[in-house]
């Protein structure tokens, strides 16, 4: 049985930084996985941990909850859907107690010394559509955001955000499998149309012959995107 979830703390995996720590990376897995999941998944796909000389890596864990797909079956989600489809409705009570949650573990950098301009936010699938819901919603200062294989809905709060922002926004790294069945890739590609449209400096990677999972051509240049949003000392005194 599954251990009772206390609100507003998220069990998580961290990969520390080899040396000073002078930056963060929040990655949300997908729907139905874990924090310490994904990142033995990363490790499988690279043949090696995904770490870095100053950025600490947190792999955060989606409490349980009822999941509207599985028939309302528990599972470790960010957030209840509908359907897994783009034309419905977001359900954005769980998205928006979500999004409070995930605000507690920026502040926990922010308090050790990490400024949101030092974190970035990402994920996939569910956990890329709710990074972009954190970011674009609630947190415009962070580094950077990005989302591997997911989607916004047609009608999503991002969206409408977008529409009354001002200022400068996050830039988004997306990336999504050609062959995936599960989330579409003209969804992904949809997404990444209407948030240009709206704004966000980004660009759509697509993969041929990848389904609904992580590829290591993906993770590699994600690696290197992370690099140019958060440089390491030497990075910084170059630019």
């Amino acid at each position: 049985m599954a251990a009772a979830w206390v609100p507003g703390r998220l069990q998580r995996c961290v990969v520390s930084p080899a040396g000073r720590h002078s930056a963060s990376l929040i990655f949300l897995h997908g729907s139905g996985d874990s924090g310490q999941g994904l990142r033995r998944w990363i490790k499988e796909v690279l043949n090696q941990d995904l770490t870095f000389q100053h950025i600490k890596i947190i792999y955060p864990t989606a409490p349980p909850r009822p999941y509207t797909p599985m028939k309302g079956g528990i599972s470790n989600v960010w957030f209840d859907r509908l359907k897994i489809s783009n034309d419905c409705p977001e359900h954005l009570e769980s998205i928006d107690m979500m999004c409070r949650v995930l605000t507690e573990l920026i502040d926990e950098e922010v308090r050790s010394g990490i400024s949101k301009s030092r974190i970035l936010l990402g994920g996939f699938s569910m956990g890329g559509c709710m990074a972009m819901h954190l970011a674009y919603r609630k947190h415009q200062d962070v580094a950077g955001v990005f989302a591997l294989s997911s989607f916004l809905n047609k009608a999503s709060a991002v969206y409408q955000a977008l529409q009354k922002s001002d200022g400068v926004l996050p830039e988004l790294f997306q990336c999504h499998g050609t062959a995936d069945e599960l989330v579409l890739h003209s969804w992904g590609e949809e997404t990444n149309s209407v948030l240009k449209c709206l704004g966000v400096n980004t660009k759509f990677h697509s993969f041929p012959n990848v389904y609904h999972e992580l590829s290591k051509t993906e993770l590699e240049q994600l690696k290197s995107w992370i690099l140019t949003k958060l440089p390491g000392e030497m990075g910084k005194q170059n630019e």
